[in-house]
Order: structure tokens, then sequence, then C-alpha cells
């Protein structure tokens, strides 16, 4: 057996033990997953909170169906004024935080004034404030409404909220370690980046919460991933990416996977303050990567490959735009080669102003972007271009791309984590604070800031429609490809899904199945 493979499977069965269960007792569920964050508190990082809302541990005013509409939950009734910039939304009765105390009004205005107090310190993109700016937010405890006067108008407020950034929390308790929510499972022992054990919420406002405890425990590799799920350490596991692996669990009946169409791209930020700055490199880079054999070959279809960074999957005129950077290496050595940018010293390396050039790329093992990534480095150094590759933790790779410590930044990200781009979009708008790659278009910030303005959803597909095909025209990212997510699960746990939304895994609907 593999070293590595032995050594994940100890640290389970001692996380496991911890517990006084096994991942095979009905009154445990074991989830073995990325580690998306050292911290819990959604103010953190941008991973952070999809980890808290993932786990069980927290829950918002809306959540997205199957069809990324925003269904009520915490808030049951809603209202707004004719503008669209005055939302009220009536907080459920009867619902408790996992510690007992009450939801109220000011509890769920609380844990937004917390969010957004501490977004100054809020490293990656995903800010709050990207989807939803506000003036002002007020509860009334007496009829449990909370009113939030928005700084412009918002087609759908409830899809904004159903976001994971806004899941409610208890702002008086251990925020980074163990928040408190409203969610079936209580966080009760958090050992950072190893392991974390959960009990049942016994307050819990929504049914009843199957099993007693939740184990979490921390697994990157895919392949050992599927390795725990066969071997019952684990009943779940999350991004099964290796085709071998997924086509195995597909087929077998003592396993069920949960896939969905993905709105996800991995796409990578380029640094358009760095060498790739030029304006030829870059578009020669974009020619030189084969995303085609990545995404068919190298991940075995795990991905589909794209030139936009809006997956093919959503309706934003995909067909309509025009790749121009398919892949060509001859092409992208051409063009070096007529702007004098070569090697003239022998060593394998073309030159920029008379250094040689070497690419800091930098990615993190999620969703096999570390994978991605050097394939990529593959592709490039086969037209005379160095790279460094470094395959970070998922933190201190947000903190290196906030402060734009890189030439190329890999990641995988929702398209439309509030049921529109438009927040995603943001990340190459001159004037965002989430610009990391520092690109700077006029025709498409005069266009971005349209976009803000209108509330026409045909107008808005025309808008990002040539948006898109701006960022393509412009060489300004590099995209991927774009990701299928999947949840696999031991047949004798039913209710395992993988939402559009990749926000709430674990829910109450997962149990025992029954026999």
């Amino acid at each position: 057996m593999n070293k590595h493979f032995k050594k994940v499977l100890l640290c389970a069965g001692v996380a496991v033990g911890l517990c006084g269960c096994s991942g095979g007792m009905k009154d445990t569920l074991t989830l073995g997953c990325s580690n998306f964050s050292n911290s819990l508190d959604p103010s953190a990082s941008p991973n952070s909170a999809w980890g808290t809302a993932r786990y069980g541990i927290g829950e918002g005013l809306f959540r997205f169906d199957d069809t990324m509409n925003a269904q009520p939950y915490l808030c049951d009734t809603y209202e707004v004024n004719d503008e669209k910039t005055v939302w009220k939304f009536h907080i459920r009765d009867g619902v408790k935080f996992s510690n007992g105390k009450e939801l109220t009004a000011a509890a769920v205005v609380a844990s937004f004034e917390y969010l957004y107090e501490q977004e100054r310190n809020y490293k990656g993109t995903n800010k709050p404030s990207q989807y939803l700016e506000y003036t002002d937010i007020a509860a009334d405890d007496a009829t449990n409404v909370v009113t939030i006067v928005t700084k412009r108008p918002y087609a759908d407020l409830t899809k904004v909220l159903s976001h994971v950034n806004y899941i409610i929390l208890d702002t008086e308790s251990d925020m980074a370690l163990a928040p408190v929510g409203t969610g079936p499972y209580k966080v009760v022992n958090n050992e950072v980046s190893v392991s974390m054990e959960l009990e049942r919420n016994e307050h819990y406002w929504n049914g009843e919460v199957p099993f007693e405890k939740l184990n979490i425990i921390y697994m990157e590799d895919s392949t050992i991933k599927s390795f725990a799920l066969q071997a019952k350490d684990v009943d779940i596991v999350d991004s099964i990416t290796t085709a071998h692996d997924l086509k195995m669990l597909r087929e077998s009946e003592d396993f069920n996977v949960a896939e969905t169409v993905s709105t996800r791209t991995a796409f990578s930020y380029i640094n358009h303050d760095g060498v790739l700055g030029n304006d030829t490199l870059r578009e020669a880079v974009l020619l030189a990567v084969d995303d085609e054999t990545i995404a068919e070959v190298t991940l075995g279809g795990v991905y589909t490959a794209g030139c936009a960074v809006l997956p093919l999957t959503l309706d934003y005129g995909y067909n309509e735009l025009i790749d121009k950077t398919p892949f060509n290496v001859e092409l992208a050595k051409a063009k070096l080669d007529e702007a004098g940018i070569i090697d003239t010293d022998g060593d394998g390396i073309r030159e920029l102003d008379g250094e040689n050039i070497s690419i800091d790329y930098i990615s993190y093992v999620m969703k096999s972007l570390d994978v991605v990534a050097e394939a990529v480095a593959a592709n490039l150094n086969d037209i005379g271009i160095d790279v460094k590759l470094r395959v970070l933790d998922s933190d201190t790779h947000w903190n290196m791309v906030a402060n734009r410590e890189f030439d190329l930044a890999i990641n995988s990200w929702l398209t439309v984590p509030v049921g529109d781009p438009v927040g995603f979009l943001k990340n190459w708008y001159g004037k965002s604070d989430i610009n990391y790659s520092g690109y700077q278009n006029n025709e498409y910030d005069i266009l971005y800031e349209a976009l803000l303005e209108e509330i026409d959803i045909m107008h808005q597909k025309t808008l990002i429609q040539r948006l898109q095909q701006i960022l393509i025209d412009d060489s300004a990212t590099m995209v991927n490809g774009y990701y299928e997510s999947n949840l696999s699960s031991n047949a004798k746990i039913e209710g395992v899904t993988m939402p559009m939304s990749e926000s709430f895994w674990i829910t109450a609907d997962i149990k025992p199945a029954e026999n």
C-alpha cells in the first residue's frame, strides 16, 4: 500500500478514534474532504464561508434550489419596494442557534454587521460587498423583521443572500474555530487542518438530525479519498477527479456518485503588472496551452475545455464568442520570434528586455488544480518559457493572490454564486478592489458599470457576452476549463446530493439508507 495512503488512513483512524466511534456505525457520519481553510469564520477568507456552510454548521436567509432559484430558509417571507432598494425580511419564528439562543432579527443584523466590519481583513475575491452593498440595515425584534436598504437596485436580492457569505452565525461564539449557527450540526472539537468533530444540534428547527455525530477528516488527494471510501474509513468524499477512480465508483453498486452540471471555471489570474504585461508574450502563453488534452486526457473528462470565463452551460452567448488564442504552438513561437522574444544565449529559455523569462505560477491542491498547473507549465516549457510552479495550501495561495505575488495564479470559482455572474466579472473591473490581475480596459469598465445598473435580464446577457469577448481579445486571463462537481458516498447512506450551487453538503436529509 502507498505510504502516503497509509499515513492518511492512520490520521483518519486517529480522528475517528478520538470520537469513540467509526465511520461505519449508524450514529456517526464521516466526511473526507479538502481543507477549505483553517478558519471557519466567513469573514476570514472566501474558503472559510464555504466550509462552514458545507459542514452543516451555518445556514442563510435563503438557499438555492436545483435550478439556482432562491428559496426561503431562515427567512420565511419578504417584501420589496418598487425601486428594489428597500427589502424587508421576516425571520422565521422558532429558530434557535445550536447553543439554544433564539434567532432574532437583531442577531441576523449582528451577523451581517460583523461580516462587513471584518471585510477589511478579507483575503481574496468573493467579498460580501462584491455582491451586496447596502447603506443601512436595521432590526425590529417586535416584528422579527430585518430591513436592508441597498446602495443600488438589485433585480433579486434573495439570490444574493443565498450565497454562503451570508450564513447567519452567533457573533459571540468562537468564529474561527467553533462558530455557532442554526445548521444540523455543531462543532465540539476542531483540530485545525487535521480533523473536526461535530455533534447533533439538539435545537435544530428543520426536522430530525439523523446522526449523533459528524466527523470531518481532511484529505486532499483524489485517489486517497477514493481508497478511504472503499475501505469504509469515511462515508462521503468530495471531488473525485481521477478518471479511473470516478469510473469505478460510478459503476459499483456499493457507492453512489452525486454530480452536477458545472457553473465553475478553473482559470488563472494573469498579473498584468509583471512580465506577462507584455501583450505578445501573454498571447503566446495562451496559444501554447493545450486545454483540450489537459481536460480530456490528463484529467479524463472531469473538466471541459473552453475559452470564456463563463462556462458553456450558462446562457451568456458562449457559442457567439470567438476564441482568439486556440491551441497553436507554432503560432505562439512565431509571434514570440517576430517580437524579438527569443533565446539569444542557447540555454533554452527566451528572453525579454535582456532577462530570461521566468513565470512565477502558484496553485493549490483542490479540484486537480495542481495537475492542471503542472500541465500548463510543461506546455510553456515547450515554447522556451521557464515556469516556477509552487503548489501551496489554499490560505497561503489566497494571501499571495491578494498581495499580487504571482505572475500566474490558478483558481476554481463558481461563476454565478448569486445566480448571475456580475460579481464574478468584477475580477477584471479596473476600479475593483478584487482586480488582483491589474487588468485595465476602458470599454470593459464602462460596460461593467452599465451592467451594475441594468435590471433587464436580456440587456444583462448582451452586456455579459460583450464583456467576455473583451477578456478573450485582450488575453486578459487564462481559462483552463469547466469543472463537474461531485460527492461520492457509501450506498448505505442516502440523501447525499451535490447542489448546483455547491454550497450545503451536509444536511439533515443525509441518513442511513433503509434496508
